[in-house]
């Protein structure tokens, strides 16, 4: 197959349909048809990293629009490796990344989206979500006992927390993005496909070198044995939450140089679909530059 970069290819091959029942087994976790090697990946991407960063240099000028980007995949899944590579070429203060941990005391005093609210990224601006609100229908959703520390009306034990209640989350959550997109943020929401065989790999190699010790925790082995219980809890999460307005993409990431290539050009694409543009001058600031370069001309 011709190579499809600078396409909607990988857009609309990764994009989760909206309303159309999810199954992860059926979508693959690394890509046999690539269309591109990894040579001419890592190429492909140096390219879209250039273009991302005159994007983001529009955006910040045009300020009308923000751009609101969700990684979520398993332990392992390559969220981290996503921010450093494909990020790397945008000016870090159009950008605010926040990795979502276990909440505090205090976000656990207000709403679950109330701590999203506050990181969202201003106009003009990229956010990146590492985990994001979907925690709160994915985590919870394996352990529906942490739901008990938010103290909410009506849930007081396990029996309380019903498929009415997984309903209205979602329905919150989709009316939350809602109100985003119709105020100018862009969400692009990437779930990090990545196989049990690969995460057990990244596991062992976290184990073995000395220098990704501190990646591994033991209670990411924990996490592993319920590994069809999350399966299940992203499958309805996409099918309740991706929407034509903010969609969820799959991507493979059992490779990585793949995953990071096929985000950038989704990101770099769908930028594109937006009216971003250097400001023109008027008759009035172009005789101000002429005056301006006479000006200096003259000195010296």
């Amino acid at each position: 197959m011709a190579n499809q970069h600078g396409t909607a290819y990988y857009a609309e091959k990764y994009k989760i349909p909206e309303g159309k029942p999810v199954s992860l087994r059926d979508l693959p976790t690394d890509d046999e048809d690539k269309t591109v090697n990894k040579a001419e990946g890592e190429i492909l991407l140096k390219s879209d990293i250039l273009k991302l960063a005159v994007l983001q240099q529009k955006l910040y000028i045009s300020n009308r629009y923000s751009i609101l980007i969700v990684l979520q995949a398993m332990d392992a899944g390559g969220k981290d490796s996503v921010i450093k590579h494909v990020m790397s070429g945008l000016n870090p203060q159009g950008v605010n990344v926040t990795s979502f941990k276990v909440p505090t005391h205090q976000e656990l005093q207000h709403d679950f989206l109330w701590r999203h609210y506050i990181a969202l990224p201003a106009r003009g601006m990229f956010g990146i979500f590492n985990r994001s609100h979907y925690e709160n229908v994915l985590v919870t959703r394996v352990h529906p006992e942490y739901l008990l520390n938010e103290q909410l009306p009506g849930i007081a034990k396990l029996e309380d927390i019903d498929k009415s209640f997984w309903d209205m989350r979602f329905k919150e959550i989709n009316h939350f993005e809602k109100t985003l997109v119709e105020n100018g943020t862009v969400i692009l929401k990437f779930h990090l496909h990545v196989s049990k065989k690969e995460q057990k790999k990244r596991f062992l190699e976290r184990i073995d070198d000395s220098v990704k010790n501190w990646k591994f925790s033991s209670a990411d082995l924990k996490e592993r044995t319920l590994w069809k219980d999350y399966r299940k809890a992203y499958e309805e999460m996409m099918e309740q939450t991706s929407r034509e307005i903010a969609p969820w993409f799959t991507v493979p990431a059992d490779d990585k140089w793949f995953t990071r290539l096929v985000i950038a050009n989704i990101i770099v694409n769908e930028l594109g679909k937006l009216d971003l543009s250097y400001p023109a001058l008027n008759a009035q600031q172009k005789i101000e530059l002429v005056n301006a370069k006479e000006d200096l001309m003259k000195e010296g």
